[in-house]
């Protein structure tokens, strides 16, 4: 696969060959490897684990300025899942968006034949994704006979037709997703069992997927404009900008031009959600992350994250994740 990064002036800042053996997903063990990168313009660890037409990846990234990524696809395209804990970029899907964009805590699941893919990522620090890959004859043998979300898209894929699981908005990843994508990154089994662990958790996640598209397909039937869903949507950037102190329900209605009930239930119809459920939900995965990273202190975290002590921070995440912070710290 080759790969070119340029940055805003359309300077060349790498041109490479990553060799990926196609043959190494069909191994009937696991295969691991850990790449790390380090150039002027950004570093990056990303975990990969191969078997049986899975392919298993996972990093963080650090970007030090804009840039502007094109690869060549593989001769045989993949089928892709892909959760953004963290971060944001735009890409180009062929036939589907010229330019879709994925923002902190957003999923969707994809396929494109097509042998190019351009994406654009702004400045940032620490772009933290998740993804797994099936070949095509992995997803089709799993999507068969598992319901009409599935076989739609193993419709399309099988006629070389590109698809999303959700062609008009992202998904919200789910505290259950998040979890499950915690289990995968953090197995310890070995060998058979890690790989049949492994196996159960991604198509666990798959599951989810598709039940919550199912849900979002039934709620569009009641017809949420495509203007009031731009709204929603810088309703959703708005709290995600002030998770310290956010605007009050009438604050934010006006500042998006919607009324305060098609506020609410517009939160419920795109992210199945009220609307500070779903900022305490984001504001307690984004302080997930920190307390794994260990490079703040638990006062800091619960400050950023905007809670008024560190007790009442510490009784909310143990509520959510089962856990408390200084434990999974």
């Amino acid at each position: 696969m080759a790969v070119v990064i340029k940055n805003d002036a359309s300077d060349i800042l790498l041109e490479e060959e990553f060799p990926f053996d196609e043959e190494t997903m069909s191994s009937p063990t696991i295969v691991e490897n850990v790449k790390n990168i380090s150039y002027d313009f950004g570093n990056a660890t990303f975990n990969s684990l191969y078997f049986d037409g899975y392919h298993l990846g996972y990093g963080k990234a650090h970007v030090y300025e804009n840039l502007h990524i094109s690869h060549s696809k593989l001769a045989r395209p993949l089928v892709d899942m892909l959760f953004l804990q963290r971060g944001s970029f735009h890409t180009t899907l062929d036939g589907m968006h010229d330019n879709l964009h994925f923002s902190t805590l957003e999923h969707n699941l994809m396929f494109t034949p097509t042998h190019g893919e351009n994406a654009a990522v702004e400045k940032q620090d620490g772009l933290t994704l998740f993804t797994i890959s099936f070949t095509q004859d992995r997803f089709l043998a799993l999507a068969e006979h598992n319901g009409e979300i599935l076989d739609r898209m193993a419709n399309n894929i099988a006629g070389n037709r590109p698809v999303m699981l959700d062609q008009h908005h992202n998904p919200h990843i789910t505290p259950r997703m998040n979890a499950i994508i915690e289990e995968m990154t953090n197995c310890t089994f070995q060998g058979g069992l890690k790989k049949l662990f492994l196996q159960s958790k991604a198509l666990e996640l798959l599951a989810l997927q598709c039940s919550q598209a199912s849900e979002v397909t039934d709620r569009r039937t009641r017809q949420v404009s495509a203007s009031d869903r731009e709204r929603l949507d810088h309703a959703r950037s708005i709290l995600q900008a002030n998770v310290q102190q956010p605007p009050t329900m009438a604050q934010l209605a006006r500042m998006t031009g919607l009324n305060e009930f098609k506020l609410k239930s517009g939160f419920r119809d795109i992210y199945n959600n009220t609307v500070f459920g779903y900022l305490s939900d984001f504001r307690l995965e984004q302080a997930r992350i920190l307390v794994l990273e260990a490079k703040q202190s638990l006062t800091d975290i619960a400050e950023d994250a905007g809670f008024s002590s560190l007790q009442h921070f510490s009784n909310a995440f143990r509520k959510k994740f089962g856990v408390s912070p200084s434990k999974l710290r």
